[in-house]
């Protein structure tokens, strides 16, 4: 990959969700309560990288909407018609040649259309251990640059 172009980390929501434990369970428990909180991970994660990230979660309503919570985290619900997949794989296709492309999934036909159209994937766990690095990190910059006279 030309490190020299500009990249995206996409994520399948509703993939994510199944894959990680406690935000199905939370899904599970409380209906609609994994997305605003894997959307707060994302966040915090975006936030402290400057990663660019897109999460796609299947359809909410009968039209596509788009969310902006912060700069250079970008949230999409597909329509009724659509799924995340649809949307992940156009993007892949369209864009792949174009951005450097990353495409968190463990959907195994979605993988293989974004590996043929030039792009990579993440397993969910990669995913996980990606944004669990970049809050240690953090979380050791924070201690570092602490005032010293508290």
């Amino acid at each position: 990959m030309n490190e020299s172009r500009p990249s995206f980390l996409l994520v399948d929501g509703n993939n994510v969700i199944h894959g990680w434990a406690e935000l199905l369970d939370l899904q599970r428990r409380i209906p609609g309560s994994a997305y605003p909180e894997l959307v707060r991970r994302l966040a915090e994660y975006r936030d402290f990288t400057g990663e660019r990230l897109v999460v796609v979660f299947d359809g909410r309503g009968a039209t596509l909407t788009e969310e902006r919570p912060s700069a250079g985290l970008q949230v999409i619900y597909t329509s009724g018609g659509q799924t995340a997949d649809d949307i992940i794989e156009r993007l892949a296709i369209r864009y792949a040649g174009q951005y450097g492309i990353t495409v968190a999934t463990d959907d195994r036909a979605e993988q293989d259309v974004v590996v043929a159209a030039g792009g990579q994937c993440l397993s969910v766990d990669a995913l996980r251990q990606r944004l669990e690095a970049g809050r240690r990190q953090q979380q050791d910059w924070l201690k570092r640059h602490r005032r010293k006279d508290r």
